[in-house]
């Protein structure tokens, strides 16, 4: 049987397939067009995919051998997941393996834009440090605020037990409260609520159709003026244009961005402005992390393959 991966993966994965099946992986640095990845997959079993692979119904159609689709990726949004049950495919994700690496993630980029990291480090490096000056660098205190979390999942949590140990006050905004909220000394509210009374937000909810620009341009309106917001999540989540107006005009104190609305593609002017950090999707981007991811799809294709129901599924028939 054959398996098709649309980008390399570490190798750990990949040799756990190749004990079993003919792998075909790509090994190039550009992405595949969609029309190359349709003509690689016809003759597949299983596929490898990305987050950013547009798995629709013409790629699924054209997977005329298909028995699953392994996303790559915590996040599955990227597929259409219904065609794929019409199909009777299966679809996995890696759940779980990334939840410490992003969580560290959000908290760099708090770090990172509250005390002005990047425009100090460029500083520094174009030799225009003279030395020490009372006024020089002046960012924002992160011990003792209020963390308002969009999304307390897996993700969410790992942000909050993070929070702990700066002393701050932990507000939340969940579809339904967290049972186990007292763990982290974290207060459910309402998104208007937190939004008013955060001085950093951090968003760590899925993409669905209920929370694509969750954070519109009425709602980004509500935060402080010194407020931060960092989003590792998804990118469609927040309303890009709106949030770089406030930014542009000063209306907040700045925002860290490890996703983007239209991905790869950022709005234009965020790249010109000093209360910004954006970071090129590197949320799971550690060694030990994207090796168990890629373990992961493996596994979850053998057990396919085998016969078996995969262990990560987000769907069976």
């Amino acid at each position: 049987m054959k398996v098709f991966i649309t980008y390399k993966i570490p190798e750990p994965g990949i040799n756990l397939l190749k004990e079993k099946f003919d792998v075909d992986v790509y090994e190039g640095e550009r992405f595949l067009t969609k029309q190359e990845m349709i003509e690689r997959v016809k003759d597949a079993d299983a596929v490898v995919t990305q987050l950013r692979d547009p798995v629709d119904k013409e790629f699924i159609d054209a997977g005329r051998k298909l028995k699953i689709i392994a996303n790559y990726a915590v996040g599955f949004n990227n597929i259409d997941v219904e065609h794929a049950k019409q199909k009777g495919i299966y679809i996995t994700n890696t759940p779980d393996v990334l939840t410490e690496a992003t969580a560290d993630i959000a908290w760099a980029l708090i770090l990172a834009v509250a005390r002005k990291i990047i425009p100090a480090d460029k500083f520094t490096r174009e030799g225009k440090f003279e030395g020490w000056k009372p006024n020089l660098f002046l960012g924002y205190e992160i011990y003792g605020k209020t963390l308002g979390i969009i999304g307390m999942g897996r993700i969410g949590k790992a942000v909050a037990r993070r929070a702990m140990g700066f002393g701050m006050k932990i507000i939340y905004h969940n579809r339904k409260r967290a049972e186990d909220d007292y763990k982290y000394n974290a207060k459910y509210v309402d998104l208007e609520t937190l939004l008013k009374e955060s001085d950093y937000i951090s968003i760590n909810a899925p993409l669905t159709k209920e929370t694509y620009h969750l954070l519109n341009k009425e709602r980004l309106s509500l935060l402080k003026k010194n407020a931060i917001l960092v989003n590792t999540a998804r990118g469609p989540i927040v309303d890009e244009k709106a949030l770089y107006e406030l930014l542009k005009d000063g209306k907040i104190a700045g925002a860290g961005f490890d996703v983007y609305e239209n991905e790869p593609e950022i709005t234009e002017g965020l790249e010109k402005l000093d209360n910004v950090v954006l970071l090129p999707h590197i949320g799971s981007a550690t060694y030990k992390t994207r090796e168990k991811m890629s373990i992961m799809v493996a596994e979850n294709i053998i057990d396919a393959l085998e016969g078996k129901i995969p262990r990560n599924l987000v769907w069976k028939e």
